[in-house]
């Protein structure tokens, strides 16, 4: 299984970025797959989840701005992110679990539980 992520950049306040992440390796059946973020000093936050079904959970904080969707036709997952702020700032990652123990689960919360990642792809609001 491989993720790639793209489409981190410098954006101004205000502004709007979408990430992608691009999976091989495996089909999308029954499966959980999710967007996390890290800024320097602080810990892994989770800010989406969605599952093979098109299910999806949001971190409260987070989803009036964030939109996390799936195209299973293009093997991408994405992550929509407007009206961006300063404190959005961090390297975002996506993650991925086949296991059917985590797709059950997966929109019940953000634990930090995938069995893949990707290498990162930063977003700086500035």
């Amino acid at each position: 299984v491989q993720l790639v992520e793209s489409g981190g950049e410098l954006v101004q306040p205000g502004g709007s970025l979408r990430l992608s992440c691009a999976a091989s390796g495996y089909t999308y059946n029954r499966n959980c797959m999710a967007w996390f973020r890290q800024a320097p000093g602080k810990a892994r936050e989770g800010i989406a989840v969605i599952d093979s079904d098109g299910d999806t959970a949001y971190a409260e904080s987070m989803k009036d701005r964030f939109t996390i969707s799936l195209d299973k036709a293009k093997n991408t997952l994405y992550l929509q992110m407007n009206s961006l702020k300063a404190e959005d700032s961090a390297m975002y990652y996506c993650a991925a679990d086949l296991r059917w123990s985590k797709w059950i689960r997966c929109t019940a919360g953000l634990a930090d539980d995938f069995g893949y990642w990707g290498q990162g792809t930063q977003v700086t609001v500035s």
